[in-house]
Formats: C-alpha cells, sequence, structure tokens
C-alpha cells in the first residue's frame, strides 16, 4: 500500500515537472514596483554598455580611438561658453515642446501636431513682429507676440481635439496632416514678407519685439520660463483635479464616463493645453533665440519630444534628464561629423546604438525575465550528468 502511494506521488510529480518542461524556457512578468536603486543600476549598465558596443563599432567601421570619440562629443556640447548656452538653449526648446505633448499622451490622444502647433506659433510671433514692430513700444509688442503665439497654439490643437471629441476621427493623421498646413502658411508668409524668394524672413525685417536679455545673458530668459514651466505642469499633472482626470481619461475612457467625467471636455481642454505650451515654444523660437523664420525653424522637434516625453513616463521632472541626454548626443554627433571628417550618417549610427541601450533598458525596469529551471533543455543536461 506504502508503496502505491509513493509511486502515485512520484508520477504526480514526474508529471509536474514534464508540464513545467514544455513550458517556454522564458518567462515575462511586469513588475508592480522596483527600488529606485536598481532602476539607476540598470539604467547605468545599459549606458555603459552602449559605450563599450559604440566603441567596438567605431574601430571596426572608422579605425579610430573611441576614446577621442567621446571626447569630442562632450566637447561638442560643453566645449565653450557659447557652446554651452547654445547646448542649454537647445534644451530648453526641446523640454517646452516635450512638456506640451505630455498632457495630451498621457490621456492617449496622440498628438503628432506638435510640429505643426509650434510652427504656428512662431508664424503669430512673426506676423506681430513684422506687421506691428514700427507701431507699438516694445513692451506692448511682446505682450502681443506673447497672446498671439499662444493663442495661435490653442486654435491648432483645438480643432482636431473637437473633431475627435465629437465625431470620433482619428487624431494622429489629422494632426499629422495640420503640421503640413502649417508649413505651407509659413510659405505664404515668405513670400508676402519677402519678394526677392528667401526661404527665410531674418532679423533685418524681424527687428522689433526681441524678447530682453536676463543677466547679459540672451538665452537666461528661454531657460528661465521653460523651468518654471516645467515646475507648473509637474503640479498640475500630479496635484490638481484636471490632471486627475486626464490621467483617468488615459486609463479608461469608460470608466473616465462611469464616475461622471467629461471625457469631450477633458479631451478639448488638454488639447487647448497642449497648443498653448507648443505656440509658447514657437515664441521663444521667434522672438527669444533665432529672430527669424522658415518652414524648418521647428527642426524636427515635435517628433522628437515624443520620445522624450514616453521616456521619461510623462513624468516633467525626468524629462530634464531625457531632454538633455539627447541634445547632448545630437550637439556631439554634429561635432563629431565635423572634427574628423565623417559622414553624417556615422554620427547618426552612434547616437542611435546609445539611445538604442538607454531605450531598451526600460524593458528590464518594467519587466522581470524569469528562467524556467525545468526546461527540457535543463532537463536534459541534468540527465546527461
Amino acid at each position: 500500500m506504502k508503496m502505491t502511494e509513493n509511486a502515485t506521488v512520484g508520477e504526480k510529480r514526474s508529471g509536474r515537472n514534464e508540464k513545467r518542461s514544455k513550458e517556454p524556457l522564458l518567462h515575462i512578468t511586469k513588475r508592480t514596483d522596483i527600488p529606485l536603486s536598481r532602476a539607476i543600476i540598470i539604467r547605468a549598465v545599459a549606458v555603459v554598455s552602449a559605450l563599450v558596443f559604440g566603441g567596438i563599432v567605431t574601430i571596426f567601421l572608422t579605425g579610430d580611438n573611441p576614446i577621442s570619440i567621446y571626447v569630442t562629443i562632450f566637447e561638442g556640447a560643453f566645449g565653450n561658453s557659447t557652446r554651452i548656452w547654445f547646448t542649454f538653449q537647445q534644451i530648453a526648446i526641446l523640454l517646452c515642446i516635450s512638456l506640451a505633448v505630455t498632457p495630451a499622451f498621457k490621456m492617449r490622444f496622440w498628438n503628432i501636431g506638435a510640429e505643426g502647433q509650434v510652427l504656428i506659433g512662431c508664424l503669430a510671433t512673426a506676423m506681430c513682429m513684422f506687421l506691428l514692430g514700427d507701431i507699438m513700444p516694445t513692451w506692448l509688442l511682446i505682450l502681443t507676440m506673447t497672446v498671439a503665439s499662444i493663442a495661435a497654439g490653442i486654435i491648432w490643437g483645438v480643432i482636431p481635439a473637437v473633431f475627435k471629441a465629437n465625431w470620433g476621427t482619428n487624431e494622429t493623421l489629422f494632426t499629422l496632416m495640420m503640421n503640413y498646413v502649417a508649413i505651407q502658411l509659413i510659405e505664404c508668409f515668405l513670400k508676402i514678407a519677402d519678394k526677392s524668394g528667401s526661404n527665410t524672413v531674418g532679423p533685418d525685417k524681424l527687428n522689433n519685439g526681441w524678447l530682453p536679455n536676463l543677466f547679459g545673458q540672451q538665452y537666461l530668459l528661454n531657460i528661465v520660463i521653460v523651468a518654471v514651466l516645467t515646475a507648473v505642469m509637474y503640479i498640475y499633472l500630479k496635484y490638481t483635479k484636471q490632471g486627475y482626470e486626464i490621467s483617468v481619461v488615459g486609463e479608461s475612457v469608460n470608466t473616465a464616463k462611469y464616475i461622471g467625467i467629461n471625457v469631450k471636455k477633458v479631451i478639448i481642454r488638454t488639447m487647448a493645453l497642449s497648443g498653448a505650451v507648443c505656440g509658447l515654444a514657437g515664441l521663444l523660437l521667434v522672438g527669444g533665440t533665432s529672430h527669424s523664420i522658415d518652414s524648418n525653424l521647428a527642426d524636427n522637434r515635435g517628433f522628437t519630444a515624443i520620445m522624450v516625453s514616453w521616456l521619461a513616463k510623462f513624468n516633467p521632472i525626468m524629462m530634464i534628464f531625457t531632454t538633455f541626454l539627447i541634445v547632448f548626443l545630437e550637439r556631439g554627433a554634429d561635432e563629431i561629423s565635423s572634427k574628423f571628417g565623417l559622414n553624417s550618417s556615422f554620427s547618426d549610427i552612434l547616437t542611435g546604438i546609445i539611445l538604442f541601450f538607454i531605450i531598451g533598458s526600460e524593458f528590464f525596469v518594467q519587466y522581470q525575465v524569469h528562467v524556467n529551471k525545468n526546461h527540457r533543455i535543463f532537463a536534459k543536461t541534468r540527465k546527461e550528468r
């Protein structure tokens, strides 16, 4: 009797082991929580791995010393005071646009139109400078530029939001198409403002309404404005009723409706906010840094901002670091191309490798990989032993 019971238990164990051996070798589960120290270690390992792998690729493709390549990347962003100020100005603009797209993406409204919303803000600013520059005092002109750029951005953001909220249109295509409308409007303005057919209206025609220097630094006002905006956006998303409603709508529209949230109102209000901040970015670009306008002034930052926002998990404070990383790599890549006489594609390859490792590390931050020790591979190894 005892032998029969033991045999039955053994058969059950054998059956369970056989069942486990047929399960996949790797099993992935979502982490409910991870200590901050471990997340930092994972990301640090990713950065080191990216630098090592990038160094190997550098040696293989160019024969150059990878250490000199990385030193050049640093020099490209922080080699002198001029480069430092330019780098931080670039960080400020990209961070501003990233803050703009964050509320919409947190709500799961796929706003691909930040590029156009920024450009329409640039256009509104340039038109004020061009048409009103000689008839308004500077302080009133700057105020008018600010109101006009923000209003233009709001309009450009609300149009697709109204169609989405009322008729369920595809916001991805809608906002993307509005980018091209904004570009054509700027092209039309360029032809009107400059009869010579130039692709740019420069500081000679937009010579009024420049944002003032702060403590003698041309770009410092932009940085201060974006720093304040970052803090305000963080508080808005995390601690206000409107920020809570954005989170609920993003998680589940049905849940939001069930608890009494007006989803249509939230969609329109949130896109108005995104458009307003994009319009402000247009003001900072034209009135604060370039003092000129062309159809490429946004320089694809509207699309780069989407990556910044997602990498930071819609956290405005974390966006400071992700924006810094991306601008640092872009500035360094440009310096590599000019200093070593390499094709610009190589700098893009190096930047892509580093970003790939950094983005890939987020998988291990959010998920955990389990190895099935009862898999047939391990079972076969044990039998051989």
